[in-house]
């Protein structure tokens, strides 16, 4: 008996060991590389697409209003992460105050981020579209205010992060069971499974006006020459390459962002997490903090998704890092006087 005790207690022990070395290997690593890259990704695409090539159309808007709302995400949630879980910077015992503005700047810029390229599906939707009057709302004039309202809504909308969370055994957390269970369901619906369906949803509908108007085009071919007249072939070409890395965007939105709504639902309703302790808890720790981990990695890669997608968006991210370095250069040449 007392052999079989001292066993589950050894076993215990080292469950607890690998869950806490792997947390924080995770967190240094993955938090690091997506800190990093996520930083880098999205000030290159404020950059590109701030470009005169790029300047005018309202889904860059909408991507430039997302990769300003991921630099929040990533300072907010990624890193405080990185060196909670993989330096051991007790960030829970600062305050309550630092714990509640911690959480509502993140919840506030991650659907900021989200709805914004909602938003440029929907744009691509309507710019896709034969009707006159649908395609007159994909405008800049539009995009600004669409951003600036829907900023406003979840900054309004999250104020009960700043009531209702705080430090409760040295975590931050909701403070009342009830919120606690009507939160974490709200976000798996709105944070996790909500968003896939209009982007879905417009994503497909693009395709389909997309198609429509081909065939358009190929009834109109001139039935004595067999060719066309293209009215401005640059522009369309530019339409076509946002389309495309609207589409990946999408496709890589949805596969990081799965697996944490279904993890939610489970630790929610099936796991009780609050009740659980040693090895269990850090298990469960790891794979809340990985499956979160996902979501950040998916918004961390989007310039790398664009790069790979996107010839036009290449050549002005290399032009844009040759005029960093021409300049510098001419800097550093120049006789001071």
């Amino acid at each position: 008996m007392i052999m079989i005790t001292t066993t589950t207690l050894s076993r215990e022990a080292e469950l607890v060991i690998f869950y806490n070395l792997l947390i924080q290997t995770v967190s240094r690593v993955l938090d690091g590389f997506i800190w990093i890259v996520g930083h880098i990704g999205a000030l290159c695409i404020c950059i590109v697409f701030s470009q005169p090539a790029f300047r005018k159309s309202p889904c860059t808007i909408y991507f430039i209003a997302s990769s300003i709302s991921q630099i929040l995400l990533f300072n907010f949630a990624v890193f405080i992460r990185m060196i909670q879980y993989g330096y051991d910077v007790p960030v829970n015992s600062l305050s309550v105050w630092f714990c509640r503005i911690r959480y509502y700047m993140f919840y506030v810029s991650a659907a900021n981020a989200r709805y914004n390229i909602i938003f440029a599906g929907i744009d691509r939707f309507l710019c896709s579209y034969q009707n006159t009057r649908l395609r007159k709302w994909s405008s800049p004039k539009i995009a600004f205010p669409v951003i600036i309202i829907n900023a406003i809504i979840w900054i309004l909308f999250y104020i009960q992060v700043m009531v209702y969370f705080g430090v409760v055994n040295g975590k931050c957390r909701t403070t009342n069971e009830t919120f606690r269970r009507y939160f974490n369901v709200y976000v798996t619906i709105e944070n996790g499974f909500f968003p896939i369906a209009p982007m879905l949803i417009f994503g497909l509908l693009t395709i389909r006006n997309i198609q429509m108007s081909r065939h358009r085009v190929k009834a109109t071919v001139s039935p004595i020459d067999g060719t066309q007249p293209i009215a401005n072939p640059g522009s369309q070409k530019k339409e076509t390459q946002l389309h495309k890395m609207l589409a990946n965007q999408v496709i890589v939105y949805i596969i990081f962002n799965i697996p944490y709504p279904g993890y939610s639902v489970y630790r929610t309703y099936f796991l009780n997490s609050s009740s659980l302790s040693g090895s269990d808890a850090l298990r469960d720790t790891f794979l809340n903090n990985l499956f979160y981990d996902f979501i950040y990695l998916g918004y961390a890669v989007t310039c790398l998704n664009f790069i790979s997608t996107s010839a036009m968006f290449r050549r002005e991210l290399k032009q844009v890092i040759q005029k960093i370095i021409f300049c510098q250069f001419r800097r550093n040449i120049t006789p001071k006087t």
